[in-house]
């Protein structure tokens, strides 16, 4: 019988993953990936300790419903802006795509930066890409059981210190680190602490390249966005092949062959386990390390260096490229209407809001030749400190508030609930119906905030 598989030809419907052991490399690039996995990490661990004006500078405080981003404090009626930033995330992914493909994926993602620092691990454990293969392959002894305990002992304390992190953006950071020395920590937080620590240890410890390769959409649509002149990472086949060995410094020409003396020091260095030789595939994340690979072989041969690099399928066929193209046009000239959009409303975010609702019982009163409206009145103090408002109105002669329209006092982050009436006295020449009227609350430090309403009036008939 045959195995599962396309037709009958006995060829498995899957095949069963074989480690990747990428073999470290040095180069420019290299190093810029390290600095961009020390800086990123760097910004994701410290972050929740950092303080700005008493309390924890980043801080999404849910049951509050406030996100704190150091000096600014954004509630859900500015979830507009997080709207905004999302799509201007996006647009930014497309743009720089079609500029310079996947560099965020090589340099930037979660997935790789968190499976670099345990690849780290990895090697500090086990060493080198050939200690690790051995390791692996060989009797499953007491020198196994203690590298692969230490190494998984790393991996496990790295990862839910990640939890811990991750979770310390949500609840105060200082007091979630009580809560964990104490083993006290709620339902909710415990559980995030672990699912995230499991997903951090499982991605980026045992998954590893097979997120990019079958998980993240973005691989797949990536095609959409890339042409000719898009910067990607090409092997240079016109002056490669044919590839072949021969010694140091001689010339390919005179044995002929290429410049590429098929080491595949470029495919042992290659986190997603792919041969770049064969032309561009989606598994590429574009991390550039066969790019430093074959740059050192380059430099032993005494050839010149770029046989792999970062390249447009122009520029290979010696064709020149452009950069302001319809496409990288129209995602810069949208990306920077959304970003001046979004830094302008930022910018005219008032620490105060007010909503005026009208009672919808009726539409007046009428109290001894005196016209009342009736409205409820909710005030926001986004402030960071207890504030104290005045409240008065414009727009008919003569109209005054019956209730308090100075010293209302609203707490830091609170919003308060009010009844506010409006009153006009009769007899007025003013028409019945409606007129518009406007509301005006002043803070001390002279911030205000209008709001405009309708007061009504009884017809002739009425008065």
């Amino acid at each position: 019988m045959s195995k599962p598989g396309n037709g009958n030809t006995g060829d498995p419907m899957y095949v069963a993953r074989e480690k990747i052991y990428p073999r470290e490399v040095s180069g420019r690039f290299q190093s810029l990936r390290k600095l961009a996995v020390v800086v990123l990490l760097g910004i994701y661990y410290i972050g929740p300790w950092l303080r700005w004006d008493g309390r924890q500078a980043v801080l999404f405080d849910l049951p509050a419903r406030q996100f704190h981003v150091f000096g600014l404090t954004f509630w859900p009626q500015d979830f507009f802006y997080l709207a905004l930033l999302l799509i201007i995330a996006a647009l930014s992914l497309f743009f720089f795509t079609a500029l310079a493909g996947r560099l965020w994926c090589g340099f930037a993602c979660p997935q790789t930066v968190w499976t670099e620092a345990f690849i780290w691990m990895e090697r500090l454990v086990e060493g080198s890409r050939n200690q690790q293969m051995k390791l692996d392959r060989g009797p499953r002894n007491r020198e196994w059981l203690m590298k692969k305990t230490t190494k998984h002992s790393l991996w496990l304390v790295f990862a839910l210190w990640t939890g811990f992190t991750f979770v310390g953006y949500f609840t105060p950071i200082d007091v979630l680190a009580d809560e964990v020395m104490a083993m006290s920590t709620g339902p909710w937080e415990t559980f995030w602490i672990l699912f995230y620590a499991f997903a951090t240890w499982g991605n980026a410890g045992f998954l590893r390249e097979q997120v990019c390769i079958y998980m993240c959409p973005y691989a797949r649509f990536q095609s959409a966005m890339f042409d000719k002149d898009t910067l990607i990472i090409a092997y240079d086949e016109q002056r490669g092949e044919p590839r072949g060995g021969r010694k140091r410094n001689v010339d390919p020409k005179d044995v002929g062959l290429g410049d590429c003396i098929d080491c595949t020091l470029c495919v042992q260095v290659c986190p997603t386990g792919i041969d770049i030789r064969d032309g561009l595939q989606y598994e590429c994340i574009a991390c550039a390390a066969c790019v430093d690979a074959c740059d050192s072989v380059m430099d032993k041969m005494n050839y010149p260096r770029g046989l792999i690099r970062y390249a447009t399928e122009h520029s290979i066929d010696n064709k020149q490229t452009r950069i302001l193209r319809p496409r990288t046009l129209v995602y810069g000239a949208l990306l920077t209407l959304l970003v001046s959009a979004w830094v302008l409303g930022i910018a005219m975010i008032k620490p105060l809001a007010m909503d005026v609702l009208r009672d919808r019982n009726a539409l007046y009163r009428l109290r001894n030749a005196t016209v009342e409206n009736v409205y409820t009145l909710k005030i926001m103090n986004k402030s960071d400190s207890e504030q104290v408002y005045a409240l008065s109105v414009d727009g008919l002669d003569e109209l005054r508030i019956d209730s308090q329209a100075s010293g209302i006092a609203v707490r830091r982050g609170e919003v308060l609930t009010a009844a506010l009436r409006l009153s006009l006295d009769l007899p007025t020449d003013l028409r019945g119906g409606g007129h518009d009227v406007t509301l005006r609350l002043v803070d001390r430090d002279g911030n205000e905030i209008e709001e405009t309403t309708r007061f009504f009036l009884p017809l002739e008939s009425e008065r």
